[in-house]
């Protein structure tokens, strides 16, 4: 009986600390969980990806299963998941900012331009504006990310058998944070987001695009299946990732350019990194790891739009409609009594 009311009273308490959160809380709460959840779920196939991207001799020869093996056992278990604190530190506020500031600039655009039409394109407008925000304050801790995850470090047993030459630059988040500053400055912490600004634009309005663009043409009685919202998430973020892979490749090799050619200060910027690797790389080599992606992107993409939504609805966040008449009716409530005052 007692059990029974304390579990009422923490709903109360629950229920009455949703309702005080303003809208845009609620947003960064769903939108930073989901990201969080997403990318720990996909981490040990986002550090085989960016060592295919930045290790090529390495890892591309002996391929997907070949470097699964590898890792585990050079660096054993936790090795799949080495910079993935760097990585959820990062897609945390990135996710929660990313979501926010969708459904902030889609308000703002619907706002202020009442006769833009409601479609997909309103979404992928949104959308590439809320990815470019979303990066711009969270890139140092992608590059921090790329540079431990770049980093293969074997347990003191391998490195007695031989078995891989330690390589251990960083010591941790805040280590690789400090030495970076030292190194370049404010301007080495944002290495590499030339391509970032240039990749996400594009992907995070396809992303936002197709993923709408497809629950449009879902019957209403579906649209809470959350089966149908991971096959719409999942298409989503492959079709997006697809037309922006390249550049995910320049940007990654970009942050790891002092490690890999540590006698060479020379460091090269966008178009010049993208020449390069093509010419000197291959063209395929501006998809390596693509495979990989494909498999990461689509449980990620469908997992945090899922969790999103799902959080959105527990939090009671109202319809994106919805939402945009309440602010027009208070907009006009206030026009209103001023007039009257």
């Amino acid at each position: 009986m007692a059990k029974k009311r304390d579990e009422r009273e923490v709903g109360m308490i629950m229920d009455g600390v949703i309702e005080s959160m303003p809208q845009y809380a609620k947003e960064l709460v769903a939108g930073g969980l989901a990201g969080g959840i997403a990318k720990t779920v996909v981490a040990p196939l986002e550090r085989v990806k960016i060592l295919f991207q930045t290790r090529r001799a390495e890892y591309q020869s002996i391929g997907l299963l070949g470097s699964i093996k590898k890792i585990s056992k050079t660096e054993g278990f936790l090795g799949f998941y080495r910079g993935n604190g760097a990585s959820v530190a990062r897609i945390v506020p990135y996710a929660a900012l990313h979501y926010m500031a969708y459904e902030q600039y889609r308000r703002w655009i619907i706002l202020s331009f009442p006769n833009f039409n409601r479609g997909p394109v309103l979404d992928l407008l949104a959308g590439s504006f809320a990815g470019g925000t979303a990066v711009i304050f969270t890139y140092p801790l992608d590059l921090v990310r790329t540079k431990l995850a770049f980093q293969v470090v074997a347990p003191s047993k391998s490195s007695i058998h031989g078995l891989v030459v330690p390589e251990h630059v960083y010591r941790g988040i805040s280590d690789c944070f400090s030495k970076t500053f030292k190194e370049a400055g404010l301007r080495g912490l944002y290495r590499g987001v030339a391509p970032s600004l240039y990749g996400i634009f594009p992907y995070a309005g396809l992303k936002f695009y197709f993923y709408e663009e497809m629950k449009r043409h879902v019957p209403e009685e579906q649209k809470k299946n959350i089966m149908v919202k991971l096959v719409c998430g999942s298409v989503a973020g492959l079709l997006g990732q697809t037309f922006t892979y390249p550049l995910d490749v320049v940007r990654r090799q970009m942050q790891v350019q002092r490690l890999l050619a540590s006698n060479n200060t020379e460091m090269m910027g966008t178009f010049e990194t993208l020449s390069l690797i093509a010419r000197k790389q291959g063209f395929k080599q501006l998809f390596s790891g693509l495979s990989i992606n494909y498999l990461k992107v689509v449980p990620s993409v469908a997992i945090g739009f899922t969790v999103y939504d799902v959080m959105k609805t527990y939090l009671r966040v109202p319809s994106r409609d919805e939402a945009v008449v309440e602010v027009v009716t208070n907009k006009r409530n206030i026009q209103s009594s001023s007039l009257n005052t």
